[in-house]
């Protein structure tokens, strides 16, 4: 099985966090269970520092300071590379419409460019935008409006 840091993301999101959020896990019980499923000790290991990271990100000092006009972002080569036109529209349609703003914007590019893939889909980056907002008190609205559109037979169109 030739899985990537994102799958055990995925595995972890679906069926520890997302399934019962309330629930008290540690680490090893987790490991355990993503080892059964069949991941590899080395995936498992990158995924688990991935989320410590995610965690790290939500000191107020990283915030992006606001703009009267609202911010601009300008996309490195390298993030150019890795998230192609259609996922840059993507974030920017989110941020227009209020489910990201500036700083979760950053938070989701970060996690995007800390992944191990040369390339993320629209898909991926949707379940990362998904697990970011997961992880911030607060962004229940945002949250949902991201799920009902990931999960709607007919998604709402981006443009």
């Amino acid at each position: 099985m030739k899985e990537t840091v994102l799958d055990v993301l995925l595995y972890l999101f679906e069926n520890y966090f997302y399934a019962d959020p309330d629930a008290v896990r540690d680490r090893d019980s987790m490991q355990a269970g993503l080892l059964q499923a069949g991941f590899s000790p080395a995936e498992i290991s990158k995924a688990f520092v991935w989320l410590e990271d995610l965690r790290a990100l939500e000191h107020p000092e990283l915030s992006v300071p606001p703009t009267e006009q609202g911010p601009i972002r300008v996309y490195s080569t390298h993030e150019q590379t890795r998230l192609d036109a259609e996922c840059r529209g993507f974030l920017m349609f989110l941020e227009q419409n209020g489910v990201l703003d500036p700083q979760q914007r950053e938070r989701v590019i970060d996690r995007i460019m800390a992944l191990d893939q040369p390339e993320v889909d629209l898909e991926d980056l949707k379940w990362v935008v998904l697990m970011v907002l997961f992880n911030q008190p607060g962004t229940e609205a945002a949250f949902a409006w991201m799920e009902s559109h990931m999960f709607a037979a007919d998604p709402l169109a981006t443009h």
